[in-house]
């Protein structure tokens, strides 16, 4: 757009059109060809196919699929089927929660005006938003949506709302005023932009920008140009995976290797090497996290959080910084009263009394002079001007009614020059003037002021105790009218002259209040050890005193403008923000940068916005969080996840949430990785001890869909707890694997592993191979099955009220008991389960082997929670 705001109208007018008249009907239609119609450029979306195929890009799932091709080949067909059929579920699953395409750039297009008012031909004609151009002189008036960037030819008491581009709650008083030097979008106020639309007055602009040069058309380049970042989950699972991969293939090697050394079929060793392999591989594992994650959305959808994608469930729990907007997220992006100042002192608005006299007269004379209206129930007109009206009908005095008994006689309508308007009314003592507007104007006309009912010339002292509480109420981000009046002597129609010899009667400050539950979210998000910080396009004084009541703003921290970080190298940046808590006056470009800055720095950033300038930052952050109400479509499909409520408190339930989904899924981990573990650790044993094969591919398979399956899906539900709110956020580099989770994992699959030995030696006394491997398999299977009670905790739980407090994990061990005891007694199975039934004592001598694996795990849990409370 260049600098047109630094330009006069005539010059723009010559630069564009080639003279100072407006288009004429061949270049209308030869800037058609050169810019192409006023809309937003679209992308093309992907099929439904092409997303389906995307959920098997894990290197987990590749492994699987490598897995299955080489069981069919090895002609385990029952293994390739089971694997085969565990991903496509998950990819079913996954597919489900992502089919809804990005739309962002429809949303922007949807924000365009439908019809536009232009000049055509020396005549003002009604054309389809789309067929503006630039060079054209389009006409608004109240109501209006913009359809193109342009800067202001006519100006009549124009206010434009910005909010969806700039954030700013307030509406912009528009002027044709030259602007000299460089200032951001939001000060450019000799321009208007498309998507913003007109709240009062009228006026004129020439278009300068259409389609993807105006700043929605910048903002939808953004939107395409800015990458989607993997969740810390989705990051840890592929090194999970491939560190796993790495693990197996070892451990069958070295299996492998023995089978050679001791002098067997190379071949033999090479399939059963094979087989272990795609036994040891927790097959379930990514449809457990899908299901896990997806049961995580329905929670936080009944908790006003809807989850677009899937993985950012468990992305909230990583949350290390949240950037918040500030207009309609952090505050109620409605203006309201904050104060009356009437005689010399300060009324907050909870303590205004419509009963008082001088109460009465502010409130009456606000209504009164006002150019807010009530159609069918909804307030239209200017924020400020609706604050007034708000409370008014709160207290009881409703403006319709006061309106009706002091109907408008006269007026001088509000002007930008003047900062100030008036109306004329017939009150109980006679025709009265009112006059409203900026404190400094005013007072420049007062000669007298109103105190305590008595009306008398206005001192020097009363000028600057006016001018103090302006002050005062000015820096904390209090926005402040003036109203003073004046008696006539009839009703005749009114003019500028009118406005002097006033008497002052008070102030009314006003502000876009916080939201009465910000405070305590942000408590509890510094408590949980994030970090929160307001990014805002309203100005620094507003944002700085926001921020100091809700608590982002404290001792040693800052807050600054955007401008602030324009020259900045990205390096300089990431210094630059670690004490910023407050950014004001930023274009959509400078939030990408800060929520980049702490991205670089190893933190995992969610961004909160509702505004159409949020949407490239949303999509920029780990997790984009949206606002459901008061959000625009834009921001909400370049979302992560949707606040129903509009509540920034939801927040951090949603965090809550996403730390236990996270400890849930570390749990089925530990639980599928110690049990297979256990399994290769007692294969491990017979071929060293050149031992029989311990089990049958039947008894693998078994293990996989029942044991493996069920209890790792109960325990990704294991019920949720407020204590994960106290610890820190985890590193965005953590493994799943650490060190501890190793330990625990070897000691875990190692103790499982004896009782499965000591199983299989008591059945191979007599040399029954067939035997010996029933009752391992047997042994296998339920102490996998208590071992799940296991990994509930890091404590121990054994004989504790927590204990039997999951009803999925006593539904999957009481269905993994009943079939395992059916498939080792019942000889109908024999031969489908290639085992020997087991008489009374041999099946309670597997019973106890499993019993005996989840004291000994309890026992070790119990001694190295004792360890460390002496520690």
């Amino acid at each position: 757009m260049g600098t047109y705001y630094q330009k006069s109208s005539e010059e723009v007018r010559k630069e564009i059109n080639g003279s100072d008249k407006p288009l004429s009907a061949a270049q209308v239609e030869a800037n058609q060809s050169k810019y192409g119609r006023n809309e937003i450029a679209g992308t093309k979306q992907k099929s439904l196919a092409l997303v389906f195929l995307e959920q098997f890009k894990d290197f987990l799932v590749i492994i699987l699929i490598l897995a299955a091709v080489v069981s069919g080949f090895l002609g385990d067909l029952e293994s390739s089927l089971v694997i085969l059929v565990v991903i496509t579920i998950n990819a079913i699953l996954g597919t489900v929660q992502t089919v809804k395409a990005q739309k962002s750039l429809d949303s922007l297009k949807e924000l365009s005006s439908p019809a536009a008012k232009v000049l055509r031909n020396g005549e003002i004609v009604e054309i389809d938003s789309k067929d503006v151009t630039v060079g054209d002189e389009v006409h608004l008036e109240a109501g209006d949506f913009i359809p193109a960037d342009g800067r202001i030819l006519e100006n009549a008491s124009m206010k434009v709302d910005e909010s969806a581009l700039t954030g700013e709650s307030v509406a912009v008083e528009k002027s044709t005023d030259v602007i000299e030097g460089e200032v951001p979008l939001g000060d450019r106020i000799n321009m208007v932009y498309s998507g913003s639309f007109v709240t009062y007055g009228r006026g004129s602009f020439l278009v300068t920008a259409v389609a993807m040069d105006t700043e929605i058309g910048k903002i939808a380049s953004l939107l395409k140009s800015t990458s989607e970042k993997k969740t810390p989950l989705q990051r840890n699972l592929d090194n999970f995976g491939k560190k796993l991969s790495i693990i197996i293939m070892v451990f069958c090697g070295i299996l492998f290797g023995i089978n050679i050394f001791q002098g067997g079929n190379a071949g033999d060793a090479f399939m059963f090497a094979v087989a272990l392999a795609v036994a040891a591989i927790p097959e379930a594992l990514s449809s457990i996290v899908t299901i896990v994650l997806s049961f995580g959305t329905q929670k936080m959808a009944k908790e006003g959080a809807i989850i677009r994608k899937l993985q950012a469930v468990e992305g909230l729990g990583s949350v290390s910084v949240i950037c918040s907007d500030k207009t309609g997220t952090l505050t109620q992006n409605k203006m309201t009263v904050e104060d009356y100042y009437i005689a010399g002192k300060r009324i907050p608005a909870a303590k205004i009394d419509p009963t008082m006299p001088d109460h009465k007269d502010l409130m009456r004379l606000s209504i009164l002079c006002n150019d807010s209206t009530n159609q069918d129930g909804n307030l239209l007109g200017d924020p400020t001007e609706i604050a007034l009206i708000n409370l008014c009908n709160d207290l009881g005095v409703p403006a319709r009614r006061v309106r009706n008994t002091y109907p408008r006689l006269s007026e001088v309508p509000f002007d930008s020059d003047r900062k100030m308007m008036s109306t004329l009314h017939c009150l109980k003592d006679g025709y009265t003037m009112i006059t409203k507007g900026a404190v400094d104007v005013l007072l420049n006309r007062v000669r007298y002021i109103k105190m305590g009912g008595d009306v008398r010339e206005i001192t020097e002292e009363d000028i600057q105790n006016i001018v103090d509480m302006n002050m005062e109420f000015s820096q904390n981000g209090l926005r402040v009218l003036a109203v003073a009046y004046k008696q006539l002597e009839a009703e005749r129609s009114l003019d500028l002259e009118d406005e002097n010899e006033l008497i002052f009667l008070g102030l009314i400050s006003m502000m876009d209040p916080p939201r009465v539950e910000s405070t305590q979210a942000v408590k509890e998000c510094v408590q949980a050890g994030i970090t929160p910080i307001m990014i805002t396009g309203d100005h620094l004084v507003t944002a700085s005193a926001i921020a100091k009541r809700i608590g982002i703003l404290t001792e040693g921290s800052k807050a600054v403008e955007g401008s602030a970080i324009e020259e900045m190298s990205d390096e300089e940046l990431q210094d630059f923000v670690q004490d910023k808590r407050v950014y004001a006056r930023v274009s959509p470009e400078h939030k990408i940068r800060i929520v980049r800055a702490w991205q670089d720095k190893g933190n995992v950033v969610a961004m909160t916005g509702d505004g159409v300038n949020d949407a490239p930052a949303l999509k920029q952050a780990d997790i984009g969080v949206a606002m459901g109400i008061t959000g625009s479509e834009v921001s909400k499909d370049a979302a992560s996840m949707v606040l129903t409520d509009d509540n920034f408190a939801t927040i951090v339930r949603a965090v809550e949430n996403g730390r236990n989904v996270y400890g849930n899924i570390k749990k089925a981990i530990q639980f599928l990785l110690s049990g297979n573990l256990g399994g290769i650790l007692v294969v491990l044993f017979a071929s060293i001890m050149a031992l029989p094969v311990p089990f049958a591919p039947v008894h693998l398979l078994f293990i996989n869909l029942l044991t493996d399956s069920l209890p790792a899906i109960a325990l990704g539900l294991e019920s949720h707890s407020s204590d994960v709110m106290k610890e820190k956020p985890r590193h965005i580099n953590e493994s799943i694997l650490t060190k501890p989770f190793l330990i625990a994992v070897g000691v875990e699959g190692a103790v499982i592993a004896v009782a499965t030995a000591l199983a299989f030696l008591i059945g191979y006394q007599d040399g029954n191979a067939v035997l010996a491997s029933t009752m391992a398999f047997g042994t296998l299977c339920l102490s996998r099955l208590t071992h799940g009670y296991n990994c509930k905790t890091k404590t121990p739980v054994l004989f504790k009220k927590g204990f039997f407090n999951n009803k999925f994990l006593q539904g999957a061990f009481l269905i993994g008991f009943v079939l395992i005891t059916a498939a080792i007694t019942m000889p109908v199975l024999q031969g489908m389960f290639k085992v020997q039934a087991l008489n009374l004592s041999q099946l309670f001598t597997v019973y106890g082997l499993a019993a005996a694996s989840l004291l000994v795990i309890q026992l070790i849990k119990f001694v190295k929670m004792k360890w460390s409370e002496r520690r």
